[in-house]
């Protein structure tokens, strides 16, 4: 018997995992991916929102607000990347000013640091801003995170501490019992008292398996732009135009690793559609001219998307089931859902599981040990480690200069990497300008080696895409 199944191993997943390790809990978590953070949380912008955008009085403007100072201390204690880039929202027009306006009276009434700029001010840190853009408002405590480095860092500390993680397997089934549930996937029947939903794109299909589901669930679909670290100096915060109704528009983005990211476009999808379009990313280069200029698509170096999943009421739903208190739902969680993690965690353990269950904290809890990034490190510690261990000298990706020892490390790791794209999520080989034309096939190789298996039945993600069949 379990005290907790949590469904969903995205971040919102990997940061109730955690929290909740630090009591005397069985936790088990379930996730239909063969890794952790596969869904929305891979495939997002990578922003800590300060909090100014959502409106007034939804749980979206008051757990943006608490989880986006949460980030910091706990960045630090998982060390993790984490960076306070800061950002601009840009105007075109008069009517875009008073939008401006808005959204500087919503962040004074939160506390929020920011100051108007006038475009001279504005063309001096940001060179390539667009000549349309007249006004701005900037907002410097914006950060940047690694999402899926943080929620693999989070489940790692959380399985060190005793919480069971089962990947790649479906929820197919709920029933209720005599005072528990039990969730059935494909390949196991798991007894629990207390059930968090937190499937993402999926929760309202897990709802609807215990009762008619109280939210709807739309798939926004949002595709970019990867630019080259080449590109690294196009913009040093990151730009947004003034938001809309349809969300906060087309961006240029930093990443923690020195890319750039362009885009999102927002378009609905009837089902879980993970294409891009010419007709999509056109609409991000267009969408894109109103706030910067000079471009350089030279540097493109991959395109993608993700999904949203988006709800009917405009904020989050984090509620208990009608039928029963120790079912509770995460649905609709979108944008700021990623700046809103660590404060959802603590808001569905203080408002629903502490009535649900008794938390004793643990006597004894294990903070994670962060691995070693060879690229990082000075010269003398690089020699330090290959006296240590030589393979950590031999470099397998020439663009992220990563060694065949990191890669090993990921492997073996908790949550270890079982496949080539957990192995790129965690250690980057195959992220650089190259995209893997190199350096995928001997990550291929030492997955081979390091799982026992054959070459052919190494996996690239999710099931059935192995690389090949193995030789008659």
């Amino acid at each position: 018997m379990q005290d907790i199944v949590i469904i969903g191993a995205g971040v919102v997943g990997s940061f109730l995992a955690h929290d909740l390790s630090k009591y005397d809990l069985k936790v088990t978590v379930i996730d239909k991916e063969n890794d952790i953070a596969n869904g929305t949380t891979m495939a997002n912008s990578a922003i800590i929102h300060t909090g100014y955008d959502p409106e007034d009085g939804t749980l979206k403007s008051e757990l943006n607000v608490k989880g986006a100072k949460m980030y910091p201390e706990i960045c630090k204690e998982l060390k993790i990347d984490y960076q306070k880039c800061g950002a601009y929202v840009v105007a075109c027009d008069k009517e875009e000013i008073k939008i401006l306006d808005q959204l500087k009276n919503r962040a004074d009434k939160r506390n929020i640091r920011a100051h108007y700029m006038e475009r001279e001010e504005i063309v001096k840190n940001e060179v390539n801003i667009s000549d349309d853009v007249i006004k701005a408002i900037s907002f410097p405590d914006t950060a940047i995170i690694y999402p899926w480095q943080c929620a693999i860092a989070l489940m790692e500390e959380a399985v060190i501490n005793g919480v069971d993680l089962i990947l790649g397997e479906k929820v197919y089934k709920i029933d209720e019992k005599q005072g528990f549930f039990t969730v059935y996937t494909e390949k196991k029947a798991i007894n629990t008292k207390v059930i968090i939903n937190a499937a993402g794109c999926g929760a309202e299909k897990i709802a609807n398996m215990i009762e008619k589901s109280p939210f709807h669930i739309v798939y926004k679909k949002g595709e970019y732009f990867v630019l080259s670290k080449q590109a690294n100096k196009f913009v040093n915060h990151i730009i947004y135009p003034v938001p809309t109704k349809v969300g906060k528009g087309v961006l240029a983005v930093p990443t923690t690793h020195g890319n750039i990211l362009l885009g999102p476009n927002s378009n609905i999808c009837e089902s879980e559609d993970l294409s891009t379009t010419s007709e999509g990313l056109e609409y991000v280069r267009n969408h894109l001219n109103r706030i910067v200029k000079n471009i350089p698509y030279h540097e493109v170096i991959r395109s993608y998307s993700g999904l949203r999943p988006t709800g009917n009421n405009g904020d989050f739903y984090i509620k208990p089931s009608y039928k029963n208190k120790n079912i509770i739902h995460l649905g609709c969680i979108d944008s700021p859902g990623l700046a809103s993690a660590p404060a959802i965690s603590a808001y569905v353990i203080q408002e629903y599981i502490k009535k649900c269950l008794d938390l004793l904290p643990k006597r004894k809890y294990v903070k994670r040990k962060a691995p070693p990034v060879m690229n990082q490190l000075c010269e003398k510690e690089k020699n330090d480690m290959v006296k240590t261990q030589p393979l950590y000298g031999k470099i397998v990706c020439k663009c992220e200069k990563i060694s065949y020892q990191e890669i090993v490390d990921a492997i073996h790791s908790p949550c270890g990497a079982k496949t080539i794209k957990a192995i790129k999520k965690r250690v980057r080989p195959g992220m650089g300008k190259c995209q893997g034309g190199f350096c995928e096939i001997e990550v291929a190789k030492i997955l081979s080696k390091e799982l026992n298996i054959p070459l052919a039945q190494v996996l690239y993600d999710e099931k059935h895409s192995n690389l090949g069949t193995e030789a008659k």
